[in-house]
């Protein structure tokens, strides 16, 4: 398969996979009123997926590294169709939307990384940080779709049915996998168990980028996870005139989908100019700008929609350059175990981020410019220590390729 074609199908395979990963953000506040969630609790739901997701992702990013990487992305395509449709079907509250939520999170673990690394196998063109640039981006394309079905499906057909629009997608990229990804040789064996990751541990260009990339995801899921239920509070408290501006949900997949042009324009800059500066730039403004924008929640809706799109383009500044910088620093062999490691610290802060945010908010009395300032800080802090960690451990100078 000529090499554009190839990076075509596997954007469009994870856009279609990931659809369902921000429906139940999207439609929180719906849930709060319909199971009388509390907002730890909802923080709880959000953060579970991806709790299911560091859970698994260790063993089967690794496991990429011993066999076809395309067996285990169809594998997680049809956990994921199963898990939203029994989300769709038999959720009834609390405990049944933890248990299909963290299902799904399975599923994901199973496609994001082993599908870049399915892709990258097969890639033979010669600038491979461009494609994981595209790639991880399509997770920002996939994530805006699934924002703008779930609002959509919500109010004319019912909630159960962005669940259901979500299983036909990670359905269709079942389909795709099986259909145009070639057969592979499995790789040549390995040493050591599965599971070693003193290597990668060792490997300090690596780490650098992976506990950054744990920064990174603090703070955009915890963003994704309450960015909804902040924009509807926002409006709620907003005047009249303001309503020409796209509604809370509509709003957010604007966001994700800046998001995406964000993350590739973010990993060309990084390959003119340098990685580690472009990740700099990108942690450091995100994180500055989340300590403050919460506290605006009482203010016109305009400009904290405003506000919430130049934080979606900042957060996703610094995604692709942080997973090509993994992925380029990988040893010899170690791509996969490097991966899973990557994943495992970066999605096991986005679980914790969701509910540190509800956390805050209920602590802080509830929803109120208060509750979500403080919510959003605590996203924000962790910029400090992504920025220190990618200061010591990793090298100056440009990153080509």
């Amino acid at each position: 398969m000529k090499p554009i074609l190839l990076v075509a199908v596997m954007c469009l395979a994870l856009v279609g996979s990931v659809m369902g990963v921000f429906a139940f953000p999207a439609l929180l506040t719906l849930f709060q009123r319909e199971w009388g969630l509390s907002n730890t609790e909802a923080g709880w739901i959000n953060g579970i997926y991806f709790a299911g997701y560091t859970i698994a992702v260790a063993w089967l990013s690794a496991l990429a590294d011993r066999i076809d990487a395309k067996r285990i992305f169809m594998l997680g395509a049809a956990i994921l169709l199963l898990s939203n449709l029994a989300f769709a079907f038999l959720a009834q509250g609390f405990w049944t939307a933890l248990c299909f939520q963290g299902l799904a999170g399975v599923g994901l673990a199973a496609v994001y990384m082993p599908g870049l690394k399915a892709l990258l196998d097969r890639y033979e063109g010669s600038k491979p940080s461009r494609v994981s640039a595209f790639y991880t981006a399509s997770f920002g394309l996939g994530s805006a779709l699934g924002y703008a079905v779930s609002g959509w499906s919500a109010q004319h057909l019912g909630w159960q049915a962005a669940f259901l629009l979500a299983a036909c997608g990670a359905a269709s990229a079942l389909l795709l996998a099986l259909v145009f990804l070639a057969k592979r040789k499995p790789p040549p064996p390995q040493p050591g168990h599965l599971l070693d990751f003193r290597p990668v541990l060792r490997n300090r260009e690596a780490m650098g980028y992976i506990l950054a990339y744990g920064a990174h995801c603090w703070e955009l899921f915890g963003q994704r996870g309450w960015m909804v239920a902040f924009l509807t509070y926002a409006a709620a408290q907003s005047a009249s005139g303001d309503l020409a501006v796209p509604g809370p949900a509509t709003m957010a997949s604007l966001v994700s989908l800046s998001g995406m042009v964000s993350s590739i324009v973010g990993g060309e800059l990084a390959m003119k100019f340098g990685r580690r500066k472009a990740v700099l730039t990108a942690l450091l403004a995100s994180g500055a700008l989340a300590l403050g924008i919460g506290f605006a929640a009482d203010g016109p809706y305009v400009w904290v929609a405003i506000l919430c799109l130049l934080h979606g383009i900042l957060i996703l500044g610094d995604s692709a350059a942080l997973t090509a910088g993994a992925v380029q620093a990988a040893e010899q062999g170690r791509r996969g175990a490097t991966m899973a490691l990557h994943s495992v610290v970066g999605f096991g802060a986005a679980f914790f981020a969701p509910v540190a945010m509800g956390l805050a908010i209920d602590l802080s009395g509830g929803a109120s410019a208060l509750g979500f300032g403080l919510g959003f800080a605590v996203l924000g802090l962790a910029a400090i220590p992504g920025a220190v960690a990618l200061l010591l451990l990793t090298a100056k100078g440009s990153a080509k390729g």
